[in-house]
């Protein structure tokens, strides 16, 4: 069992907390029960886990699951806390590589396009919102928050692990192929003189969101074929991202089941 925290191996964990890091060893960090079974359930590739002896008695099914896994390791209470990000981890870690499933290119239901995304728990609601209504892949602007975020990890539920995602450095050139295509593109905008149910969602659409503040810049929102407005009471200026976003997805995936 280790329990020193100057293991190379506890080191190795501790440095995933970084961003910088994560990029370059292409790996990052898992954290929880619930996320680890989520990506066994996934088949996603595990390279190293690490329990508590605690963890293992409350969990002997998913402790021998993962003794499939490359490196296992049962470590102490406080060499855990001190690989974990989260102030009261629940007695698991794993370190997975960086293997993000690239969607179709060709839409063929409703894909989304973030745009500077700053805030790790908005993209994870939009992920695990975005599974959870049948979307096809995700493409992100490469000024967005960093998709292997522990935050955004913990705040998708697992569902990370189940759609396409793409960081691209210009979302301009996917959004220029997919008008010339013939795909839909919709974006919301403050001055749009039509609602949101009101747009056909049926056929093959692209909906596009843009930073918390300061919304989707000018060039992106001239992509769009279709400008929606999301009704709201006078006094109040916008909504969460990760709301509209949900807004947006759940009328598409009513009118497509309708």
């Amino acid at each position: 069992m280790l329990t020193s925290l100057q293991n190379p191996l506890v080191k190795s964990v501790r440095k995933l907390h970084q961003a910088k890091a994560r990029r370059s060893q292409a790996q990052f960090l898992l954290e929880g029960t619930h996320l680890i079974q989520e990506a066994l359930a996934a088949n996603y590739p595990l390279q190293v886990a690490c329990y508590t002896p605690a963890w293992e008695v409350a969990h002997p099914d998913l402790a021998l699951a993962l003794q499939s896994v490359e490196r296992v390791e049962q470590v102490s209470e406080a060499v855990l806390e001190a690989m974990a990000t989260t102030q009261h981890p629940d007695g698991v870690v794993a370190i997975a590589p960086q293997v993000l499933r690239s969607p179709q290119p060709a839409i063929q239901g409703i894909g989304l396009a973030i745009e500077t995304l700053q805030d790790p728990g908005n993209l994870g609601t939009i992920i695990r919102t975005a599974v959870a209504t049948g979307v096809c892949g995700l493409w992100l602007s490469a000024d967005s928050v960093a998709p292997d975020h522990p935050r955004v990890l913990r705040a998708s539920a697992g569902q990370w692990f189940r759609l396409p995602l793409a960081v691209v450095d210009d979302l301009d050139t996917p959004l220029e192929g997919w008008s010339q295509a013939g795909i839909q593109i919709v974006a919301t905008s403050s001055h749009a003189a039509v609602d949101y149910w009101s747009v056909d969602f049926t056929q093959p659409t692209v909906i596009v969101l843009g930073n918390e503040g300061a919304g989707l810049s000018e060039s992106l929102q001239r992509r769009a074929t279709v400008q929606v407005r999301i009704p709201m009471a006078e006094e109040v200026e916008s909504l969460n991202v990760g709301i509209s976003a949900a807004l947006l997805l759940y009328e598409a995936l009513r009118q497509r089941r309708g």
